[in-house]
């Protein structure tokens, strides 16, 4: 079995995978926790081509060259995700896996049990039952306004990784392109290509850094784990 896995998906006016976590930076963090899983042949990074020397720089000087390849990315993550594909050397059966560069607590079980689920099911997503009530709005001049409230039970949040066969997912980015159709993740393209797509339980740790106090919440749990 292989398992590919493409980063992408960050806009141009960040590079929140450059900052540090414990003086690493968090792009380091998922590769390593990617790149120690035996299951994992190849891992593909797509970035700006202005950031690709960069990464390919951090790449050897934490010792992952021998997993981790660079490739350069397109305007958006469909786009970056779309790249990796077309450089990826897999068979319709491989397991291809897609993760954000900004999450950085993202840990070997987890990843693991989506592997399983495509494996099994042929695509699946990592996802976080929704705490909160969730209310479906119409928006307005005036603001929003509620027209129903969705039960939790029907809904997640999606998070990554999201995998799918690689026959699969690169059918599903071949049709939404020829569409011209702009998907906001993965799974939305798997899902209008009419492939079903399995949920594999998410963890409120595997968040996006997308703002500062993101940046020491992961300081504290990385703190937690060496402590223990």
């Amino acid at each position: 079995m292989s398992a590919g896995q493409a980063h992408g998906g960050d806009k141009p006016a960040t590079s929140k995978q450059f900052l540090t976590i414990g003086g690493v930076p968090v792009l380091v963090h998922c590769l390593r926790t990617f790149a120690a899983i035996g299951r994992i042949d190849e891992i593909l990074v797509a970035v700006r081509g202005s950031e690709m020397e960069r990464v390919t720089d951090l790449i050897s000087r934490f010792g992952l060259d021998s997993k981790v390849r660079v490739v350069e990315g397109g305007e958006n993550r469909q786009g970056s995700v779309a790249n990796a594909l077309a450089a990826l050397n897999c068979s319709d059966d491989d397991v291809v896996l897609v993760h954000d560069a900004v999450r950085p607590l993202i840990d070997a079980a987890t990843i693991e049990r989506t592997i399983d689920a495509v494996e099994k099911h042929g695509a699946a997503i990592v996802g976080l039952p929704a705490v909160d009530t969730i209310k479906q709005v119409e928006r307005t001049a005036d603001g929003a306004i509620i027209t129903s409230t969705i039960p939790r039970e029907r809904v997640v949040q999606a998070q990554t990784p999201q995998g799918a066969r690689c026959g699969l997912m690169k059918r599903a980015f071949a049709e939404a392109e020829a569409d011209e159709f702009s998907g906001t993740d993965e799974a939305s393209l798997l899902e209008r290509a009419g492939i079903g797509v399995w949920v594999v339980a998410g963890s409120a740790r595997n968040f996006k850094v997308t703002m500062p106090g993101d940046l020491e919440l992961a300081e504290f749990y990385l703190g937690h784990e060496q402590k223990t």
